[in-house]
């Protein structure tokens, strides 16, 4: 049976701008219903105003990184629409860092707002799902969640555990009409590089990254949520989008011992 998001109600955290914003208007035009939660309240009233006519839609200033706010937020969502069917875990940001550079207080500000928000999201909106014997987690991992990359090191550390947390409800969830999804996205052409942080001590590694970086986010977030959703109807546990995330995951396959050496030459 083909699968229809109409009427179900997708929420979707970062709904300000980029992934998250082109995610809702693609939703919308599926003819879902719209939680939009985001820490910008002009970012959402941005993405507001991108919607079609007649898409039923709440928008919600929300910091992922709050675990009271968030569970506060899931009654929220109940309380307003009854249901909810689609959780796109997509708040989030980037630290340019080493290990040696990066403080561990740079290191704690992602690992709350890129991990922390993903296990509080799902420990909220779960029950939900567990109850409708019926949902969707979508878990925005990385291509940095297939492969270790210099210069990125505690958005390595969180995008690998997105996944892994992602791939353990695979087995767990086998069975109760709830979807895990992992996505990868590789270069898509977001805020992110403005809204992400250099660690105060970043140096030659990090300033090669932060160019290579600028020379592959070219994708269009519109594409990027074309292919979730095309992935999602077509029963994915595995997204891949974005430049160079295909061949990410090929070297990750084929050379597992041999690609940082890979990528140190292409940097």
């Amino acid at each position: 049976m083909k699968t229809s998001f109409r009427n179900k109600v997708a929420v979707i955290t970062g709904a300000g701008a980029g992934i998250g914003q082109a995610l809702a208007v693609a939703m919308a035009h599926e003819g879902a219903r719209l939680a939009l939660s985001d820490i910008d309240a002009a970012g959402l009233a941005r993405t507001q105003a991108l919607l079609p006519a007649g898409t039923e839609v709440r928008t919600y200033r929300l910091n992922v990184t709050d675990e009271a706010a968030v569970f506060a937020h899931a009654a929220e969502v109940q309380r307003d629409f009854g249901a909810a069917h689609l959780l796109f875990n997509n708040a989030g940001s980037a630290l340019l860092g080493t290990f040696d550079n990066q403080t561990l207080d740079e290191a704690r500000w992602l690992i709350d707002l890129d991990l922390w928000s993903v296990v509080y999201c799902t420990k909220a909106f779960l029950p939900a799902m567990r109850q409708q014997n019926e949902g969707w987690i979508v878990n925005i991992s990385s291509i940095a969640g297939l492969i270790g990359m210099p210069g990125l090191n505690t958005y390595n550390l969180v995008k690998f555990a997105v996944r892994g947390l992602t791939e353990s409800l695979w087995a767990e969830l086998e069975g109760s009409g709830i979807q895990a999804v992992c996505v990868h996205p590789g270069g898509i052409k977001t805020n992110i590089e403005r809204a992400s942080r250099h660690c105060q001590k970043a140096g030659a590694i990090e300033e090669r990254v932060d160019a290579a970086n600028k020379r592959i986010l070219v994708t269009p977030p519109e594409q990027c949520a074309a292919d979730i959703i095309n992935g999602l109807k077509a029963g994915k546990r595995r997204i891949l989008t974005g430049k160079r995330s295909s061949t990410i995951d090929w070297i990750a396959r084929l050379l597992p011992n041999a690609y940082p050496r890979l990528i140190n030459a292409l940097l």
